[in-house]
């Protein structure tokens, strides 16, 4: 079963950056499309972002193209999002789960990590 560690999230104004992490174990981390999702309370979870397994094709949701910017290192299991130009919308608990393209857009997951939070706020 898949481990998944996020960190990263923290308290920022308009404008400013974050690096988030995920630390993954429990799989061949190499094999797997890999995504990060937030949910703010009382919405949806929303798939922000994903990478393929060979890191050679990103995808990004509108709300976040030209802002945020997928990475992975498959030599340390990690992915990372780089977030720039931050807003307040963007204010939410973000999540990374990885597996096959379809089940990153489905997100039939049989298991989440705890999240790191983002605040976004002046």
């Amino acid at each position: 079963q898949m481990q998944l560690v996020e960190s990263g999230g923290g308290l920022v104004q308009p404008g400013g950056s974050l690096r988030l992490s995920c630390v993954v174990s429990g799989t061949i981390f190499s094999r797997n499309a890999m995504g990060w999702y937030r949910q703010a309370p009382g919405k949806q979870c929303e798939l922000v972002a994903f990478i393929i397994s060979g890191g050679g094709t990103t995808v990004y949701g509108d709300s976040v193209k030209g802002r945020f910017t997928i990475s992975r290192d498959n030599a340390k299991n990690t992915l990372y999002l780089q977030m720039n130009s931050l807003k307040p919308e963007d204010t939410a608990v973000y999540y990374c789960n990885g597996g096959t393209i379809a089940t990153l857009n489905s997100k039939e997951f049989s298991s989440w990590g705890q999240g790191t939070q983002v605040t976004v706020s002046s």
